[in-house]
């Protein structure tokens, strides 16, 4: 079939997060957001065909059960497209990938453990840790001047003591996927100290230019048997409404106590359409779906990044190798803004460190000069400065527009 992903829908009043939030965010509601990470394409048609099926058939939306379509689709997925032999008896449905996190953190550690993660990285990462009393344990990625890498010797001493690492693969927010030497090495290194990777892979659907996503459990037996990965159809399908997500584990201990857990808080039953939807979603349909909404997006970033290179130089795109998020490099130009020292000095923020007045800078530039609703890098982690995520999973339209209001605003504070 062929699809199209120019259709620009006004998700305004509809309870979209990314507009109703507006205004508790950034103080106005005049912006054009592209920073919470669903898409603005519609939801596929045969996802919503099988929402329609399911209250067609079934108009009791009561208690639902999975059924072996929903098993199959996610086992026969990951067999094809990334070579995973993956059992029934292996899976477990969660109702997120931070859902998941949460429940691993609930089953394998206490208050006061330590838990390991890469800055700068998807904030739950931090976010969930901290709520449920753990300690985190900070094992920077290093920036190399193009990109981020991973400081491997850094983590083999950071990740001693360590009860659990989370690990972000691919990588969210700067579009990384780690190569299966890195992968190995992170799997020696935790299986040395003795510490669980729990590894998100909901990105792992949308690989940019041919590439093929590794899951981490595949590159040794080490990583196989000591690791939890969360996958979810959500983010690929844009249904993150639906709350379907799943955790697939090998390791026969491991796998009991985390299912039996999940199963203990009455937190492995999907809702009315959960299951339906991703048996679609993984299905021949779903999968010429996801390849031609993928050339769309690259499409859109190969827009974005050649229009900032002619157009605004200061600001650099990291090439992202998965998912429709792009990390900005913004360092050049935070030095212009320095310049001018507004509207954020050290006088009048004596209690802020020059990072942190550095990223309100760029925040006002991006908010109130460009009138785009970014993620800030700073909320990443601190390595996060200087940079800022945008959404490419949009139609062209909103991608052009936006690039001419970051150039009427770059502008008037660079020329």
């Amino acid at each position: 079939m062929n699809y199209t992903f120019d259709q620009k829908i006004d998700r305004r009043g509809s309870d979209s997060m990314k507009w109703k939030f507006m205004k508790q965010m950034w103080g106005r509601e005049d912006l054009l957001p592209m920073w919470v990470a669903d898409m603005d394409f519609p939801t596929p048609p045969f996802i919503l065909n099988a929402i329609e099926k399911r209250l067609h058939e079934h108009p009791v939306l009561g208690y639902t059960c999975s059924h072996d379509k929903y098993w199959d689709a996610i086992c026969q997925w990951n067999l094809s497209h990334y070579g995973q032999q993956v059992r029934r008896e292996e899976v477990n449905y969660v109702p997120g990938v931070v859902c998941g996190i949460f429940l691993a953190l609930q089953t394998f550690t206490e208050k006061g453990d330590k838990i390991l993660i890469q800055q700068p990285v998807y904030h739950p990462f931090h976010l969930v840790p901290e709520a449920t009393e753990r300690v985190i344990v900070d094992s920077p990625l290093k920036w190399t001047g193009e990109t981020f890498e991973m400081d491997l010797e850094q983590l083999r001493k950071d990740v001693k003591g360590c009860k659990l690492m989370i690990l972000c693969n691919p990588h969210n927010p700067a579009g990384l996927c780690w190569s299966h030497e890195t992968l190995m090495e992170v799997a020696e290194i935790c299986h040395e100290a003795g510490t669980l990777v729990v590894s998100d892979e909901i990105h792992c659907d949308m690989l940019l230019g041919g590439r093929k996503h590794i899951p981490f459990a595949s590159v040794s037996e080490k990583a196989r048997m000591n690791s939890i990965t969360l996958q979810a159809a959500s983010k690929t399908f844009n249904m993150p409404g639906v709350v379907a997500s799943q955790a697939i584990v090998y390791n026969p201990e491991l796998r009991e106590q985390y299912f039996n857990y999940i199963e203990g808080t009455d937190m492995d039953l999907g809702n009315a359409f959960a299951y339906d939807c991703v048996a679609a979603a993984y299905s021949e349909e779903g999968d010429a779906w996801r390849k031609a909404m993928l050339e769309y997006v690259e499409g859109n970033i190969k827009y974005m990044s050649e229009f900032l290179r002619e157009n605004c130089p200061k600001i650099k795109a990291i090439q992202p190798e998965a998912s429709f998020l792009v990390f900005l490099n913004n360092k050049a130009l935070l030095d212009v803004l320095k310049e001018k020292q507004t509207p954020y000095t050290k006088k009048e923020n004596e209690s802020l460190t020059d990072n942190q007045i550095a990223q309100r800078r760029l925040e006002h530039f991006y908010a109130n000069e460009a009138l785009l609703a970014l993620n800030s890098g700073s909320m990443f982690g601190d390595e996060g400065t200087g940079f800022m995520r945008i959404n490419m999973g949009c139609p062209r339209s909103t991608v052009e527009q936006a690039m001419q209001q970051l150039l009427e605003a770059y502008k008037r504070v660079v020329d």
